[in-house]
């Protein structure tokens, strides 16, 4: 391998800023926070959603009907 050209893969720390949830991985990310992650120091990147938090993978999705959503345009772009 030709060295300088390859980015820095390593363990990264995630955590998702609406649950809480933080979860070990590997990423190239660049990072500027560490963290205490089980006894260890990794590099931090904050995220605003994961699979933690995200409506789909929660259950608390809610289902939009196509019809409902061509009415409230019809509505909202009638013409008088």
């Amino acid at each position: 391998m030709k060295p300088d050209i390859h980015p820095n893969y390593r363990e990264v720390v995630f955590q998702d800023m609406t649950s809480g949830y933080t979860f070990l991985t590997r990423s190239t990310v660049d990072t500027r926070e560490t963290t205490e992650f089980e006894g260890k120091t990794y590099p931090l990147l904050k995220v605003e959603i994961s699979s933690q938090s995200h409506p789909f993978y929660t259950g608390k999705q809610s289902v939009n009907t196509t019809a409902g959503q061509i009415d409230k345009f019809k509505r909202r772009f009638a013409r008088g």
